[in-house]
């Protein structure tokens, strides 16, 4: 009987830490809007707590026309409007991110890095543009 006790509670035992690693698992890749991404947050522009003078300002200086994931246009494009978020890193100002839709904010969670610099070297070819005219 002592034998079948511990099977059952080492099995138990198992059981619940195989939960518990798909849990943490899931957690790790959320596709919540406001979820953590790789190196920084990612929140909703409205629930970010930024002013509408500085949302207007970094619209106003976003180098990207279209969506940096789907390339689909951000202003009056098939998908609506854009969904505003800011990318929040610590040491770092925070930054605007625009996306066509919420699949794009998935595909941007999955690899932040490679699409914070393919925004970043936007930036730099925008600012670049400008200065040679």
């Amino acid at each position: 009987m002592k034998l079948s006790a511990a099977i059952k509670l080492l099995t138990a035992l198992a059981f619940s830490a195989t939960l518990t690693s798909l849990a943490l698992a899931h957690e790790a890749d959320s596709t919540h809007p406001n979820a953590i991404a790789p190196t920084g947050s990612l929140l909703k522009a409205d629930a970010a707590g930024v002013s509408a003078a500085w949302l207007a300002k970094a619209k106003a200086e976003y180098p990207l026309d279209a969506c940096m994931i789907s390339g689909d246009k951000l202003e009056g494009g098939d998908m609506g409007p854009p969904l505003d978020y800011v990318y929040r890193q610590e040491g770092q100002p925070d930054r605007l991110i625009r996306f066509c839709c919420p699949h794009c904010l998935r595909d941007f969670k999955k690899d932040a890095a490679k699409f914070l610099k393919q925004l970043d070297d936007a930036t730099a070819a925008k600012a670049k543009t400008a200065t040679s005219k």
